[in-house]
This record gives structure tokens, C-alpha cells and sequence, in this order.
């Protein structure tokens, strides 16, 4: 039996549809002239802006879009399945601050930073992929999309989750990545990035958001729909209403989605949250922004599509007891309700800080979570009667060949992060934040880059140095000197 977490039941889902269906209709959806021409040869009538859907062709729509794929690593491996009960984990993506170790101050992050928590993420397994993590400030902003996941690209094997913050700059990420899968075929065959698309609360698929939407269709590279209604702003204060308004955001973006190209793979993810109204603040480590989220994945389970929510951040300013609850409540919620993506380690401070530290702690509790979700199963052909025959009730179990067999499939044994009374901790910093520096350090010590084939890391860099010099970008930040130096030159 795997646990599993659930806040709807059916009849509450289906009127959540329902009423989504309707509001697609009428009032409708805003759109961008760039998908008008799709939308009216289907047949929907789009008038003054706003696209009057109806949920018989929505519901066709939606039965077209894959219910799995999977992301792949360098190697050409799957590494990452959307779809069905599989969770997965990827750090916080697009901060523009990092959390200073030493003075645990935020600071604009570089893309020196970007590096070092990419190298961190790559040696820890409980992340099955990267992401663009940081905005890099050191790097011109017209091309900082493409150059975050070029950096990525260079240091990690892993699957990304990314995401470009213009039109234009889509078709640098999707370039850039075709270079690194050696052909945009290849990339369309084996995804190694899944491509965040974000629709304008309330129900309003701008030009950009329409155009990645249809372009990333028809490049056959996975979209990741990221639905934000927050609940008494831009949203229903009610939680099921925000449902409802996340749904048909949603719904309508897979419909465009699949207009443009039928079968193409998309997931159902969002990044709602709760209105502060004390505050004005929009607080991801809410309990109630975690049920939202875990309320937005169901439907998109009980339609059978997979499944992505940000979760796993805190919204307090330091690395404190506050932030890990939030962060690791929610990290148990969301992989108890079977979403395929999480993402959102490693971030605090309402999304506007990285750390790599928390980054590392959190892996932490993603391993326990990863540990709970196996749930408890049997191991041996009784489940204690022939432990007992061989003990009787002196209860000496550690003599026990079961014991020494299967302790470890039984037990998770967390890094030096978590204070366990290991006798090696003597002596040792007893505050998890020190037990964090040192773990980043470590990891990073440990960290070996493998390179990509020749061809493609000069290609690579010369696609890097030419548009980085259009926008007066001198070298390569993050991506050492005699790493290139020769195609430089």
C-alpha cells in the first residue's frame, strides 16, 4: 500500500470542472491575436479579445494530450517520468537574490552562484532534475534567459526545469538545448527540459505565454502549464473557487496547447498561493497554499494528466526553524498526493531567495518523504513469528541474520546535515545551519563536471560568445576561462 494524501472527493472534482468548463465558455478566455487564427478555425468564436471555449471541444482537447513522457538525461536515460503516482523533486527556479552563507543576508545572485548550487543539486540524488535556478546579475538581462540554462547545460546531466521570460528568448533556450542534444530531433525524441508557461491570472493567456504555448507544441518540447490564481487577489478567496479559476486556466492553455499540435506533451501545474490580507504577501509556506496545491493536482490526476506544484519553500528571511516546517510539511504533502514535479527547494523569503544550505537541508527532508512514500511493506515470509522463533523473548533482534539483511532497506540514514548522535559529530557544529556550510562545501569539493562531446561544447560556446557579445557580454561568467579560451580566441 503506498500512502496517499487527498483533499477532494469525486463530486466536489466534477463540480471544480463544471464550473471550469463553464467559465471557458462564458465569460471566456483572454487571448493574444497570435492564437486567434488557430482558435477560430477550430471553430471558437473569439470576439473582442476573449475566446468563448466550449467543453465538448475542451473535453476533446484534453483527451489528445498525453497522460506520460518523460524527461531524459545527457546520456539519453529517462530520468524523470510525468505521469501517474511518481514524484519527483527539482530546486526553486528564477530567484534574482541568494542567500550570502557567511552574512545570511540576501544579495543579487551571479552566475557564480548559479554554478555552485547547480554542482550542488547534481550530486544529490534526491533531485531527479535541475533548474534555471537564479536570475544571473552579472550577466546583461536580454540574454540572461538563455545564459542561466547555459550554465546549467555545462555543469549538469540532469533533466531542467526552465522557462524563458520573453518570445524571443524561447528560441534561444530551444536552440541552445538543440545544440546539446545534438539536433532539434533528437531533442523532440529524447526532452531534456521541460519549459514553464505561466497564464496572467485571471484567465488571460497573454502574447508571450500564447506564443511558448503553441511554439513549444510544435518544437515537440514539454510545456509545464504554471497556473498562479491567488486566493482573494487575483482569485476567489475561497480555496475551491482559486480551484476552479487554476482549472480552467489550465484547460484552456492545454487547449491551445494541443491546437497547435495534437498529442503534444503538457503537464497540469501551478504555483497558487493565498493572499495575505494583513500583509498584502502571497506566503508559499502557508498550510493553505499547500492545499492548494495538492487540490490543483487532483483534478489533474482525475483527468489523468501529469502533474506539477511548487512546494518545499519557506517564506521566512534566514534558514530557521519556520522555514524548514514550512518547507518540509509541505514537501510530505505534495509527494503524499502523487504530484510528478515539485519544485521549490531551496527558496525562502515568498520565492525571492535561493540558499544553497536550505537546499541541502532540504534534500534532507525529500529523502525522508522519498523514504515514507515506499511505505511499509513485507519483507520476510512471516512478518514477525519466525524473528520471534529464533529469539523467543530475550528480544536480541541485532543478532539476527533478517536483521543484518534488510536494516537498510528499512531505514533511511540521513547525511551529517541531520544531528543523529553519530560519535563522528563530536565535537562538531551543533547547529544545522553550520552542518549545512559544511555539507555544501563538501559536495562541491566532491563535484566532477563530465564533459559533453567535443562538437557540442564548441558549439555550444561559440553560440554563447556571439550572442553574449551582441549584448556586450565580455567572457563567459561561471564557465572558466580555459574552458574556452580556445574557441574564444
Amino acid at each position: 500500500m503506498r500512502p496517499k494524501f487527498e483533499l477532494l472527493d469525486k463530486p466536489l472534482i466534477e463540480r471544480i470542472l463544471d464550473e471550469a468548463f463553464e467559465l471557458i465558455e462564458d465569460p471566456g478566455v483572454r487571448v493574444a491575436p497570435y492564437v486567434v487564427d488557430l482558435l477560430r478555425a477550430a471553430g471558437i468564436t473569439v470576439k473582442d479579445g476573449i475566446a468563448h471555449i466550449p467543453e465538448p471541444l475542451a473535453r476533446r482537447l484534453l483527451d489528445l494530450a498525453p497522460r506520460g513522457f518523460c524527461l531524459y538525461d545527457r546520456s539519453g536515460k529517462p530520468a524523470v517520468r510525468y505521469g501517474g503516482d511518481d514524484v519527483h523533486f527539482d530546486p526553486g527556479s528564477s530567484c534574482l537574490n541568494i542567500l550570502d552563507p557567511a552574512t545570511q543576508q540576501p544579495r543579487p545572485a551571479l552566475a557564480g552562484d548559479l554554478v555552485r548550487m547547480v554542482q550542488v543539486a547534481e550530486m544529490l540524488p534526491q533531485f531527479a532534475a535541475q533548474s534555471t535556478a537564479m536570475v544571473c546579475n552579472d550577466v546583461p538581462p536580454e540574454i540572461g534567459d538563455w545564459y542561466r540554462l547555459l550554465l546549467v547545460l555545462w555543469y549538469s546531466e540532469k533533466p531542467v526545469v526552465t522557462g524563458a521570460f520573453s518570445a524571443a528568448s524561447l528560441h534561444m533556450l530551444v536552440e541552445l538545448l538543440a545544440i546539446e542534444s545534438g539536433g532539434a530531433e533528437a531533442l523532440r525524441h529524447q526532452p531534456h527540459a521541460v519549459f514553464d508557461v505561466c497564464p496572467s491570472p485571471p484567465l488571460n493567456w497573454s502574447e508571450f505565454a500564447s506564443q511558448n504555448l503553441v511554439d513549444l507544441a510544435r518544437a515537440g518540447i514539454p510545456a509545464e502549464i504554471v497556473s498562479m490564481p491567488l486566493a482573494g487577489a487575483t482569485a476567489p478567496v475561497t480555496l475551491a473557487g482559486s480551484v476552479v479559476q487554476h482549472a480552467a486556466e489550465c484547460i484552456s492553455g492545454i487547449a491551445i496547447h494541443q491546437l497547435a499540435q495534437p498529442g503534444a506533451p503538457i503537464v497540469w501545474g501551478g504555483a497558487p498561493a493565498i493572499f495575505d490580507m494583513r500583509t498584502g504577501k502571497t506566503p508559499m509556506g502557508a498550510i493553505e497554499t499547500a492545499m492548494l496545491d495538492v487540490a490543483c493536482a487532483q483534478v489533474g490526476k482525475y483527468l489523468g494528466l501529469p502533474t506539477h506544484a511548487y512546494l518545499v519553500a519557506g517564506d521566512g528571511r534566514v534558514i530557521d526553524a519556520q522555514v524548514e516546517m514550512e518547507s518540509g510539511m509541505s514537501a510530505v504533502l505534495g509527494a503524499l498526493a502523487g504530484i510528478n514535479m515539485i519544485s521549490g527547494a531551496g527558496m525562502l523569503d515568498f520565492l525571492a531567495c535561493h540558499s544553497i544550505e536550505k537546499l541541502v537541508i532540504d534534500a534532507e527532508a525529500i529523502a525522508s518523504v522519498q523514504r515514507l512514500i515506499e511505505g511499509i511493506v513485507p519483507r520476510t515470509v512471516s512478518l514477525a513469528l519466525d524473528m520471534f522463533a529464533q529469539t523467543g523473548l530475550h528480544g536480541d533482534f541485532l543478532k539476527l541474520k533478517e536483521t543484518r539483511a534488510l536494516f537498510r532497506k528499512e531505514q533511511h540514514f540521513p547525511s551529517a546535515v541531520i544531528d543523529r548522535g553519530l560519535p563522528a559529530m563530536d565535537g562538531g557544529p551543533h547547529d544545522i545551519l553550520e552542518r549545512a556550510r559544511q555539507r555544501v562545501e563538501d559536495l562541491v569539493a566532491a563535484y566532477e563536471r563530465h564533459a559533453l562531446p567535443a562538437e557540442h561544447e564548441h558549439e555550444m560556446i561559440a553560440f554563447a560568445l556571439r550572442e553574449g557579445k551582441t549584448a556586450g557580454l565580455e567572457g563567459l561568467p561561471g564557465i572558466r576561462a580555459a574552458e574556452h579560451a580556445a574557441d574564444r580566441a
